[in-house]
């Protein structure tokens, strides 16, 4: 007999049987006379169970859907990949049968944006989907740490990826449909229309994107692998080189949300990133995260940094923004979950709160590493002590003058 018996069907959905039971007396989940349940019924008791925890009443949206003012058809047409079961097997199960330590496993919940797993819980397909690369993993001699960092890097990216495509979804599609008298039903069914194509659109450009950004970072790998060899045939001698922190900050920007709103604080970050990101890029750094007001960057090159930050400051000044004012500041740092840590960065962030509208200062570490890879020039500040650090840090104001 196909499908799942009340008690199973619970038990993949992660809802209780009172509540399958009480679905199925609504119509809103279709199982059969012999109160079989289907993969379909499975996913709609997820989903049904999160909305009655987010608020909503069940029989109230019973009532809509009876009314054919609402239809949960794009439940089945986005959830197959979206909604999964649960399956038969615990974590503790599949931490038995695969050799991956229970906690491990149970990091993958958290990458895929679940709450805390207990042992006794039962994985779910999706979660299942990503066991034998972290099996692999272990097997190539991983250290367990290393694996649960990079699952919550995964985790995180693809949260803000799928947020932003919901986000879409709402301001592009269904508020213009609302403001146009359409009902709840009819953004619905036509979310059930063209889920599978835009799932399967989505999926293309994200996994090219992902690729994309891989060669730019293996190629480091690469780079620096190749340069070792080099280095230890007496072929190449590698230049000894610290990277550079740099930190731009928008001047007023805490004002300007109080003034003018959320929403125009919003829009300025937004023409920040478009104004700043560039520069960023052709000078060979890279955003590491964007704190609304500002920005924090990397850069290999500290030369390069500095004139990054020179042309950033200028082009905020010329698109019409705010000041900014930029701190950079050179040394080791530590590489952990997508960002970086250490007394670098603490040090640059200081001074980039020292700084002065339209003022970017540098500490003498940058200076004596940027040597003459920057067309930026320097006039001395001297000796300042700054909040948080304990000894005075000799700065340097940059500027675009010719060297």
């Amino acid at each position: 007999m196909s499908g799942y018996a009340a008690e199973e069907a619970a038990a993949r959905s992660g809802v209780t049987e009172e509540f399958a039971a009480h679905t199925a007396s609504l119509g809103l989940v279709a199982a059969t006379e012999g109160g079989r349940f289907s993969d379909e019924d499975v996913r709609r008791l997820q989903v049904l169970q999160s909305m009655e925890r987010a608020g909503l009443p069940i029989r109230g949206i019973a009532e809509l859907v009876s009314r054919g003012s609402l239809s949960l058809d794009f439940i089945e047409s986005a959830g197959q990949h979206v909604f999964t079961p649960l399956e038969g097997e615990t974590f503790t199960q599949v931490s038995a049968t695969t050799g991956i330590p229970v906690a491990v496993v149970a990091t993958i919940r958290e990458a895929l944006g679940g709450s805390a797993a207990s042992p006794d819980d039962r994985v779910s397909r999706a979660e299942m989907a990503v066991v034998p690369l972290v099996q692999f993993q272990l097997e190539l001699g991983f250290r367990e740490r290393a694996i649960e960092q990079a699952l919550r890097v995964y985790g995180e990216s693809m949260r803000r990826i799928a947020e932003t495509e919901a986000e879409w979804f709402r301001s592009e599609i269904q508020q213009p449909m609302l403001e146009r008298g359409m009902s709840e039903d009819d953004i619905g069914r036509f979310a059930a229309e063209m889920s599978p194509r835009l799932s399967e659109l989505s999926d293309q450009a994200v996994m090219a994107i992902f690729h994309g950004q891989q060669g730019h970072a293996w190629l480091t790998n690469i780079i620096r692998g190749i340069g070792a060899a080099l280095e230890s045939a007496g072929l190449h001698t590698l230049e000894p080189r610290v990277p550079a922190m740099c930190f731009l900050d928008i001047t007023g920007y805490t004002n300007l949300t109080s003034e003018r709103g959320d929403q125009a604080a919003a829009n300025l970050a937004e023409h920040l990133r478009r104004v700043v990101q560039q520069p960023a890029m052709a000078n060979g750094g890279r955003a590491v995260k964007w704190l609304g007001d500002g920005v924090m960057f990397y850069f290999p090159d500290p030369g390069a940094g500095v004139s990054a930050a020179v042309e950033m400051v200028s082009g905020v000044e010329s698109a019409g923004l705010p000041q900014a004012h930029v701190g950079l500041h050179a040394g080791p740092v530590v590489f952990q979950e997508g960002d970086y840590y250490g007394n670098t960065v603490n040090i640059a962030a200081r001074i980039g709160e020292y700084a002065r509208p339209g003022e970017v200062l540098v500490s003498q570490e940058v200076v004596d590493q940027a040597g003459e890879r920057s067309s930026a020039g320097f006039t001395e500040i001297g000796d300042v002590r700054l909040k948080g650090v304990t000894d005075p840090v000799f700065l340097y104001a940059a500027s675009a003058a010719s060297r």
